[in-house]
């Protein structure tokens, strides 16, 4: 084995040999790694406090490490999410948690922590959420756990991984208008399958990602699970330097694959023949371009929501309401806009989004990621069908078993609220 040369590690490979204090790291190794965050929320951080109490420690390994976010049940659905609210505010006041944030100075947990600078390039990021892998855009190493795990990286500040493989995706060409980071991760995971990429790092290059914005990179990596993915991370460019620099007064580390990096396999996408693509039930890889759905009968749908971890920010918003502008949501059909964070709701009314949207007939709620999971807001009867602009359309994610679920972009969504029906941003939106 002394003879054996050193082979390039991927990004994602670099950043876990670093937090685990080694030179180099090989896939399928099993290393321990020092963590920089923990995360938790509302619906997984009672049962990792329940947890963490059994290991018999009195306090976090770090208290300015360790961030909590209620955004699932907020405001509080019920009385077990008012008790579950209550047990992790007494946590965190116990901790002296640096980062605890509940209803009226909250937002989606993928969205805040961003946008509040917690997260930079560089760092080893857990979260008791899948998605929590939405980090990647800033370059760092990010991924959902388990609430045992969360209990144990709160104790610690440690925990172990298995080194993944990697798929390094080379994009080339410039989207057109209407195409956004949703129709990119819905054409990437329908070529690969939803589990195309399980347990592997989704690697991103190529001279196309200069015309992502840091929004179309974040919603790209948090959908990196929806292909079975550990984790999905963008290169730091001038793009993400410029947004940490806005946000964040933390220290952050730039890592570069090596030249020599060992990958799976190399799948290049040309963004500009990416079409805006439509994710069918019940299945986020089940996806269908625009095209396509216009040669098929008309799909009425019942529900569209807007918001999310996934495409909740104020560009998403932003999309939306220059397509509603002046028009109305169809008849029989329900709209909810949902900000991702309170920044974004109140940049919204200032920049009267919120107007147009109330004036199209969309409700425009309060920072939560309610609608999502079927939490608390726009649950669904059956039967019923819905445009989302979230990240999951599994069975019964948004109420009963015989809903239907179709994931889409927010100009997509927003085209289908005027309509009545899944419709075509290129067309209505220019109406």
């Amino acid at each position: 084995m002394g003879g054996d040369t050193p082979m390039g590690m991927t990004m994602t490979q670099k950043i876990l040999a670093k937090h685990a204090g080694m030179d180099e790291v090989k896939k399928g190794q099993l290393i321990e790694a020092n963590l920089d965050l923990v995360l938790g929320n509302d619906i997984t951080t009672p049962v990792a406090i329940t947890e963490f109490n059994k290991l018999g420690i009195d306090k976090v390994f770090d208290k300015t490490k360790v961030t909590i976010v209620c955004d699932h049940f907020t405001p509080n659905k019920d009385i077990k999410s008012a008790e579950n609210s209550k047990a992790i505010l007494d946590f965190s006041n116990d901790q002296c948690l640096t980062h605890h944030m509940e209803q009226g100075k909250c937002g989606v947990e993928h969205a805040i922590l961003p946008e509040k600078g917690i997260v930079v390039a560089g760092e080893c990021i857990i979260g008791a959420d899948s998605h929590t892998c939405t980090y990647g855009a800033l370059g760092a190493f990010s991924t959902g756990v388990g609430t045992t795990d969360i209990a144990t990286g709160m104790a610690t500040g440690e925990l172990w991984f298995k080194v993944p493989s990697a798929i390094k995706f080379v994009l080339t060409g410039k989207p057109s208008q209407f195409v956004s980071g949703k129709d990119i991760i819905l054409d990437i995971i329908t070529r690969i399958g939803v589990d195309g990429a399980r347990y592997k790092s989704m690697e991103f290059v190529g001279e196309g990602i200069q015309h992502l914005t840091m929004d179309d990179r974040f919603t790209i990596c948090n959908m990196a699970i929806e292909a079975g993915a550990k984790n999905g991370i963008f290169p730091v460019d001038e793009q993400t330097i410029a947004y940490m620099e806005k946000h964040s007064v933390k220290e952050y580390a730039v890592y570069e694959a090596d030249e020599d990096a060992e990958y799976d396999e190399v799948i290049e996408i040309d963004l500009g023949k990416v079409r805006p693509t439509v994710a069918f039930p019940h299945l986020p890889g089940n996806g269908h371009t625009i095209d396509e759905i216009e040669a098929m009968d008309k799909i009425m749908i019942d529900q569209v929501v807007i918001g999310s971890c996934t495409n909740g920010r104020l560009s998403d918003l932003r999309k939306a309401a220059a397509i509603l502008k002046g028009k109305q949501v169809a008849k029989n059909v329900r709209v909810m806009v949902v900000p991702a964070t309170q920044k974004i709701f109140v940049q919204c009314i200032h920049e009267g989004l919120a107007e147009i949207f109330v004036e199209a007939g969309c409700a425009f709620n309060t920072p939560s990621c309610g609608p999502c999971m079927g939490g608390h807001m726009g649950v669904m009867a059956k039967g019923e069908k819905c445009v989302s602009t979230t990240n999951r359309n599994f069975v019964g994610r948004m109420g009963d078993t015989e809903a239907l679920i179709y994931l889409a972009s927010p100009e997509v969504a927003a085209a289908s609220a005027i309509a009545g029906y899944i419709a075509n941003p290129e067309k209505v939106g220019e109406e």
